[in-house]
């Protein structure tokens, strides 16, 4: 895709899989047009990650505007409601978004709204915290189950805490959504289409390039605050680098479970985006 062709004053909305150059992109856009490259990704927010989470390299946040990127701390609470709360004046302001991440649930949330469902009391994420996973997924209503991805534990458990907390499912508080803070049709809405053999490709060479960068001594900077059911603590390849720093893994076993954990997410990733972003401008990658 060339950049030059997207009109500088239009917002720009990026979608793809990890690994599928999406962060690249957007930089192109800014350069020829203009804008801040806004943050969409669920991890890279978190000040603690930034060569696991692949977030823009110093150089890059030198050459144009960057937000939302590595501000939140590890120990910090953060939500899709955090994220919409803070993406609001950025909108609005002086320069064009252009706004990219992987995560189809903050993209969805800012272009079809999001319900305002109240917070989650500690005592029931504690509680939801010792539930295993089919166990949560039992106990909810047949709609919402249905329409979650139910292999995502942090999907699912938030599911659980609002029917638990409020006793009603959450595709009910779905249905009363507010209007979206950008409607699609005001915005340019990419979403990368990888073939799977080219993206499993770099998905290896990108994790053997963050070790190479300094991503198991980011881990290891972090072990002893670890806190394995913090969501801050879940970027891919760093349960993986753990087990290798504490001993329960070689290094070899540790990049090769981070590999398959990276491609299986990066499954779950096209599913969504075929099944919810139909009408997005589609960018075939080889």
């Amino acid at each position: 895709m060339d950049p030059r062709a997207i009109p500088p004053d239009r917002p720009v909305l990026i979608a793809g899989p990890t690994a599928s150059g999406k962060s690249a992109l957007a930089l192109a856009i800014a350069r020829a047009g203009g804008g801040v490259v806004v943050n969409a990704d669920a991890l890279q927010v978190y000040d603690g990650w930034r060569v696991l989470t692949a977030r823009p390299l110093p150089e890059e946040e030198r050459e144009a505007p960057h937000a939302l990127f590595g501000h939140v701390g590890m120990d910090q609470p953060y939500s899709v409601g955090h994220w919409l709360r803070e993406v609001a004046p950025i909108l609005s302001g002086p320069l064009r978004p252009i706004v990219v991440g992987g995560t189809g649930l903050y993209l969805s949330a800012l272009t079809e709204g999001l319900a305002e469902i109240p917070p989650t009391p500690p005592p029931i994420r504690a509680e939801a915290d010792a539930w295993p996973l089919d166990a949560l997924l039992a106990d909810l209503d047949p709609r919402t189950r249905e329409g979650l991805d139910q292999r995502n534990r942090a999907r699912v458990q938030r599911a659980w805490e609002v029917l638990r907390a409020t006793g009603r499912g959450l595709s009910d508080w779905q249905a009363d959504t507010p209007p979206p803070l950008l409607p699609l049709a005001r915005a340019v809405p990419l979403v990368l289409r990888p073939e799977v053999p080219w993206l499993n490709a770099r998905i290896a060479a990108r994790f053997d390039a963050m070790l190479a960068g300094g991503a198991l001594e980011e881990v290891r900077a972090l072990l002893p605050h670890w806190n394995a059911a913090a969501p801050s603590f879940r970027a891919l390849g760093a349960g993986e680098l753990r087990a290798h720093l504490v001993g329960d893994l070689t290094l070899e076993g540790a990049r090769e479970r981070a590999i398959i954990g990276s491609r299986a997410y990066a499954k779950r990733q096209r599913t969504w985006f075929r099944s919810r972003m139909g009408a997005w401008n589609p960018v075939p990658l080889p």
